[in-house]
């Protein structure tokens, strides 16, 4: 564990970002890169749970800290992902209290949620750390919810006052698509929106994310006062990289008239 969760009670601003390849070497490198998290994504990335489990064995020996966004807020989706070792879950479009707290079941055992007992699993180190991995787990599981509907802005409050919830996570693309102002991320109804859910973690003692697309946007975000930061991501990297090469190969081959 990389002690995301105690991080950010301390305060700290945590940058990630996101892998969406569903590669173990992409998650690598970029583990290596000097990012504190990253997130694997099942919602829309290329991976299946079974990638998942290779990238979280590539990531285990560099700084970042694994988050996998899972599909739903079904249990058993939760219970895979930690029970492979993910350090946090994400959990996409939650609109209620009911559904972030149905997000918190999953995350943690009895008394405190319904997640299945396997002790059998790589994140009690195949059962020789199951006791010390079920006192530490209240403590280091990160609990992260989606602030990406309309609907759950009526509820922000609540969400957060959750205990287990400790994310309340910005989705810029979805929460602008529904406010009917897609991409109009400086928009006054899209900013209401980001005060009201810092305003709501913050009366909580909770942490507020978001992932950016600029990260020229970093000290906006960062003054409004959210702490897990996310911007880029692995199929990004790649394409931006390539796109960056072939275009100066190409200035090459027009300039000397190849």
């Amino acid at each position: 564990m990389k002690n995301l969760k105690q991080r950010l009670k301390q305060g700290e601003t945590l940058n990630g970002c996101w892998l969406n390849l569903g590669s173990s070497l992409t998650a690598e490198l970029v583990g290596q890169a000097g990012f504190d998290w990253v997130l694997i994504d099942l919602e829309h990335g290329a991976g299946s749970e079974k990638d998942v489990l290779y990238q979280l064995q590539a990531l285990e020996h560099t700084t970042a800290g694994a988050i996998v966004r899972v599909e739903s807020a079904e249990s058993q989706r939760i219970h895979r992902v930690l029970d492979m070792g993910a350090e946090g879950v994400m959990c996409p479009k939650i609109s209620s209290p009911e559904e972030a707290q149905k997000v918190v079941n999953g995350l943690h055992y009895p008394p405190h949620g319904n997640r299945g007992v396997a002790k059998m699993v790589r994140a009690t180190g195949f059962a020789q750390n199951f006791a010390q991995y079920y006192e530490d787990a209240r403590e280091t599981i990160l609990g992260i919810v989606q602030i990406e509907t309309v609907a759950v802005l009526d509820h922000l409050d609540a969400v957060a006052a959750i205990d287990g919830v400790d994310v309340l996570f910005i989705g810029p693309a979805d929460l602008s698509m529904e406010l009917g102002i897609f991409g109009q991320f400086d928009h006054p109804r899209f900013k209401e929106a980001l005060q009201e859910t810092v305003n709501a973690a913050q009366k909580a003692g909770k942490s507020t994310g978001i992932l950016f697309f600029n990260p020229n946007d970093y000290q906006t975000y960062h003054e409004l006062g959210i702490r897990l930061i996310a911007c880029g991501a692995d199929a990004t990297f790649v394409a931006d990289g390539a796109r960056s090469l072939a275009q100066k190969l190409n200035g090459f081959r027009r300039a000397f008239n190849v």
